[in-house]
């Protein structure tokens, strides 16, 4: 039994049972507490600054305070991935990665076409007096 062990270990690069590396893990790294830290506080960040950004009315422009809410959560998405969900390019052969962005191409798509679809028909629509939409029941 412990041939069988052994081999299974060697070809798990050494992270099986048995093995000489009892806490390593042969399917790719798992984050240390520096990581996990690293990863907490970048998020912490990334979460003050809106909410500094918002409560302190700094910008007094909606428009410009929106735009930069939203390349922070994009940002903080990226940290989230890489530190908790580890996610690189060389994990699972890049499977992760490709699912990654299949899935962003899909999200892009469906938004994108949606804001198409309403903003076109916003602008199909025929236009109404206000006399008539007070007529209406």
């Amino acid at each position: 039994m412990s041939a069988l062990m052994e081999a299974g270990a060697a070809r798990d690069g050494g992270g099986g049972p048995g093995s000489a590396h009892p806490g390593s893990h042969p399917h790719g790294a798992h984050g240390t507490f520096r990581s996990y830290m690293t990863g907490f506080v970048l998020s912490v960040i990334l979460t003050a600054i809106p909410f500094w950004l918002v409560m302190g009315n700094v910008l007094n422009d909606t428009f410009m305070t929106g735009i930069i809410i939203m390349a922070l959560a994009a940002v903080q998405i990226v940290v989230h991935m890489i530190y908790f969900l580890h996610m690189n390019t060389k994990s699972e052969g890049g499977w992760t990665f490709l699912a990654l962005v299949f899935t962003l191409t899909l999200v892009v798509i469906t938004l994108v076409g949606s804001i198409w679809v309403m903003y076109h028909l916003d602008q199909n629509m025929m236009p109404m007096s206000p006399h008539e939409a007070l007529q209406r029941p």
